[in-house]
């Protein structure tokens, strides 16, 4: 595979591991890792890239179509719907530290889309958790590999 290609295929799973549709980033990251594919750095930067803008997409949901969240379509259920808000509504803005967090990260974007959040800081958040998770990560995988 080319290099162009694993940094493009890692993206596409970062993304879609962010939005609403499953996927699993951390799974392609430590799989690349554990190949030699590609530079770490690199790696962990296009993972997060893909990732805060998959979480951005689900912001843009938020803002602009969480009045159809009551139809069967809607892509988040009343449950995790409710989770996110209590979440959201417990630690405020700085809850988007751990937008990275299975079953409430994802709606929990949404979420603020939803209640508005300022754009600029909704990306330095989800970005500095999202990018402390692929570190760590990365540092785990290769400390272990070692």
């Amino acid at each position: 595979m080319s290099e162009i290609a694993v940094y493009a295929a890692l993206f596409a799973s970062a993304f879609l591991s962010a939005t609403l549709l499953p996927g699993s980033s951390e799974a392609a990251l430590v799989g690349l890792l554990a190949a030699g594919q590609g530079n770490v750095a690199a790696l962990v930067a296009v993972a997060t890239a893909g990732n805060v803008l998959g979480s951005a997409a689900n912001w843009v949901l938020g803002r602009f179509f969480s009045h159809f969240r009551d139809r069967r379509w809607f892509p988040v259920d009343a449950r995790a719907w409710e989770r996110a808000v209590q979440w959201y509504a417990r630690y405020g803005i700085w809850s988007l530290l751990f937008a990275w967090l299975p079953v409430v990260g994802d709606p929990l974007t949404l979420i603020a889309g939803v209640l508005r959040t300022d754009i600029r800081w909704f990306i330095v958040l989800v970005t500095a958790g999202k990018l402390a998770r692929y570190l760590a990560l990365a540092a785990s995988f290769l400390w272990w590999s070692h």
